[in-house]
């Protein structure tokens, strides 16, 4: 194998390594943070079904607003009363994190895009992508994540 080649390879196989370990930190277990001023959840993870975790009852989204859940990277929003939805709290222009939901629109504070709550799609730039969906479940008043 030639010196380029093996380059090659090592550096494949780095980013394969390197994938891996990102999309095992999206499927990380943290715990949902204390409340405060930035909309994450409050209180402690309750037990959920395998696969999946308890991030945070559903009484706590505000119909047309949404919780942004910082260890979990992702942003839950109620569009309609009743209807859940969730999203990649990593905005889609230059990967700063979402802050907060205000006015029905998700805010990524680093150059003022804001999202949609009913679908996640761009409402105002820079951005021109929408966030992406997360997958949630939610069953009474949990709302768990996978």
């Amino acid at each position: 194998m030639g010196d380029t080649t093996r380059r090659r390879t090592v550096l494949a196989a780095g980013a394969a390594a390197l994938a891996g370990t990102a999309l095992t930190a999206c499927g990380s277990e943290d715990k949902a943070e204390a409340p405060g001023d930035g909309g994450e959840a409050s209180g402690t993870p309750q037990a959920a079904a395998p696969g999946t975790q308890v991030i945070l009852n559903a009484s706590e989204i505000p119909v047309g607003g949404g919780k942004v859940l910082k260890d979990q990277k992702v942003v839950v929003t109620q569009p309609t009363a009743g209807e859940f939805k969730a999203y990649s709290a990593v905005c889609t222009h230059q990967g700063c994190a979402v802050t907060g939901v205000k006015d029905g629109k998700i805010v990524c504070p680093c150059h003022q895009s804001f999202f949609k709550v009913e679908d996640g799609s761009v409402a105002s730039g820079p951005a021109t992508r929408p966030l992406p969906a997360a997958k949630i479940t939610v069953t009474g008043d949990q709302i768990a994540l996978g």
